[in-house]
């Protein structure tokens, strides 16, 4: 599975299931009753939406890859992480938007091989955007290639974050950080949907994008597709815990150590 053009004939397959997996989100948005809403904990909403597109996700991705375990977001399917290949799902990033019909959220859908993505696809459902990249072999947006910005001064930059909405441990640290970059960036946004943002940094619409209390659903895919954009993706230690680690920076390369230093005084 190493093999770039294997790879690059498995992700046209894992584009076109996520294209369908979005297809049927669409055409559910507006429809979902209240009733048909579930809190999974403190502001975490879900509904059949994302289920049903979970297990149209797994069976598909199944039959290509038999041997492949899973680590999904709605634990449709036994999760097995210690399978050497492994599908990271998040079947809908952003299901309070797509609740509150707010227009950013995706079919997010990472391969792990050994614990590291190799094959990483985000279909933003709202624009019919397809990100997508593979081990060594760029990044693309639906057919055209993506890199990263050029930017390297906090000036200059325009920045992607999100906020968590149960795990408040570093929110002190957090307010710090958004005051400085608001007085020293040309401005901030918070879209709230992790998979999007990190899509939005690998095609240059974002400089940076930052975020604590994520899972590694949110990030598998786009953090491939990040750094095969040229991008820089690390934990808030510049260290590479971003995947299992619950934070993760992701920076055009130029603005990558001014940007990690603000977090120098996180632990």
């Amino acid at each position: 599975m190493t093999n770039t053009s294997s790879l690059l004939l498995l992700c046209r397959q894992v584009q076109e299931i996520a294209a369908r997996a979005g297809s049927f989100i669409r055409t559910e948005a507006g429809k979902v009753a209240p009733a048909d809403i579930q809190l999974k904990h403190h502001n975490n909403l879900v509904s059949y939406v994302d289920t049903t597109s979970e297990k149209m996700l797994v069976d598909a991705l199944a039959q290509l890859l038999p041997e492949a375990g899973f680590l999904t977001e709605e634990n449709t399917v036994a999760q097995n992480q210690n399978a050497a290949l492994q599908w990271v799902i998040d079947p809908l990033d952003g299901t309070t938007n797509f609740l509150y019909q707010l227009p950013s959220y995706a079919v997010s859908i990472a391969l792990l091989q050994h614990g590291q993505p190799v094959l990483g696809v985000v279909y933003e459902v709202n624009r019919s955007e397809c990100f997508w990249a593979v081990k060594d072999g760029g990044a693309f947006l639906n057919q055209t290639p993506i890199c990263t910005s050029k930017v390297g001064t906090l000036p200059d930059a325009l920045i992607g974050t999100g906020f968590p909405y149960y795990d408040f441990e570093l929110i002190d640290d957090y307010t710090n950080i958004l005051k400085t970059l608001m007085q020293s960036t040309k401005g901030i946004r918070r879209f709230g949907a992790a998979a999007v943002d990190l899509c939005y940094v690998a095609c240059a619409r974002f400089d940076a994008f930052y975020e604590h209390s994520l899972h590694p659903w949110d990030v598998a895919a786009g953090s491939l597709i990040v750094q095969e954009a040229g991008g820089v993706v690390s934990d808030f230690s510049g260290n590479g815990n971003y995947l299992f680690g619950r934070q993760i920076i992701a920076s055009a390369p130029a603005l990558y150590p001014v940007f990690l230093n603000l977090f120098s005084n996180i632990e």
